[in-house]
C-alpha cells in the first residue's frame, strides 16, 4: 500500500499549480468562445445574414450591434458570415453593471461601473451570495459551483456562497425566471437583509435566452428590483463572474482604486 503515496506525490507535482493566481490576466484556451470581436467594415451594404441566423435576436444592424445578454455564444452568427465580420475571442471581462451597457459595438468595451463607497464599504472584503436556479438547465449553475473549486477559489477574495438568503448580502439568479419559480425567488429575495444587490447570471436569467417571449416565463421580477450587474454568457465563465464582481466592488484586496461612480 506504501506504493501509492510516492506515487500521488509524483502525479500531484506534475500538475503543477491549479490555482489561477491572477484573475485579471488569466491566460485561457483560445478555442474559448469569449467577447465577439465585431468588424463592420466588412459589412457588405444591406447584408443581414447574421442579423436572421441568430436564435436569439441578439444581433442587429446600423451599427452593428451584438447584445451579450442574449447571445448564446453559439457560432451560428460566425459560420453564417461570409465576410468575417464577426469572429471570437478568448477575453472572458465582459460584466456590465447596466443591460445597456452589454451592447457590443466596436470601439466599445464592456465594464462594470464601480458601485458607491458605501456599498464598497460594506462588502468589499466579505460578500455572501445566495444562488437562486429559477428554471436553469444546471449549465450556469455548474459554473457557479466551480467557483469555489481549486482552480477558481472565490473564497480567498471573501466571496462565498451560503445555503441560506438570510445569511446572503446578494441574491445570485440563473435561469428564466420562470412561472413556477416566480413565489420562490421572490421570497429567497425578500429574505435577503438590506442593503441587497442583485445578480443576473447568464442569458437565460438576463434576458430570457432562447426562450424569451414563452408564455411559462414570469419576467416581472427582473422588470421590478433594479440590477446591480449582469455576466452574460451560455453559461459564463467563472472568471467572467470573479472579474466582474470584483472590478464592480473595486474590492481592497483586487486594487486599491477608489469608487468613482455612485452606481449603487
Amino acid at each position: 500500500m506504501n506504493w501509492r503515496i510516492p506515487n500521488a506525490v509524483t502525479v500531484r507535482l506534475a500538475e503543477g499549480q491549479p490555482v489561477i493566481a491572477d484573475v485579471a490576466n488569466a491566460s485561457l484556451p483560445a478555442r474559448l468562445r469569449g467577447k465577439p470581436k465585431l468588424d463592420p467594415a466588412r459589412c457588405p451594404e444591406g447584408c443581414s445574414i447574421c442579423v436572421e441566423a441568430c436564435p436569439t435576436g441578439a444581433i442587429s444592424e446600423d451599427p452593428l450591434t451584438l447584445d451579450l445578454g442574449a447571445c448564446l455564444f453559439c457560432p451560428i452568427c460566425v459560420d453564417a458570415c461570409p465576410e468575417g465580420a464577426i469572429t471570437w475571442t478568448n477575453e472572458y471581462k465582459m460584466a456590465a453593471t447596466s443591460r445597456e451597457g452589454l451592447l457590443l459595438r466596436e470601439g466599445r468595451d464592456i465594464a462594470p461601473e464601480a458601485c458607491s463607497r458605501e456599498v464598497r464599504r460594506l462588502f468589499g472584503r466579505s460578500l455572501k451570495l445566495r444562488s437562486v436556479s429559477a428554471g436553469g438547465c444546471n449549465g450556469c449553475e455548474l459554473e457557479l459551483n466551480a467557483l469555489g473549486n481549486v482552480n477558481f477559489d472565490m473564497g480567498r477574495f471573501g466571496i462565498e456562497f451560503v445555503a441560506s438568503p438570510r445569511h446572503a448580502d446578494a441574491i445570485v439568479i440563473s435561469g428564466t425566471t420562470t412561472r413556477a419559480m416566480a413565489h420562490a425567488l421572490e421570497a429567497a429575495y425578500e429574505a435577503v437583509p438590506k442593503p441587497r444587490l442583485l445578480i443576473l447570471f447568464g442569458a437565460c436569467a438576463i434576458s430570457g435566452g432562447i426562450f424569451q417571449g414563452s408564455d411559462q416565463l414570469a419576467r416581472a421580477f427582473i422588470e421590478r428590483h433594479r440590477v446591480d450587474l449582469y455576466i452574460p454568457g451560455c453559461p459564463p465563465h467563472p472568471l467572467t463572474f470573479i472579474h466582474g464582481l470584483l472590478e464592480y466592488l473595486r474590492s481592497s484586496l483586487w486594487n486599491s482604486t477608489p469608487a468613482k461612480s455612485p452606481g449603487c
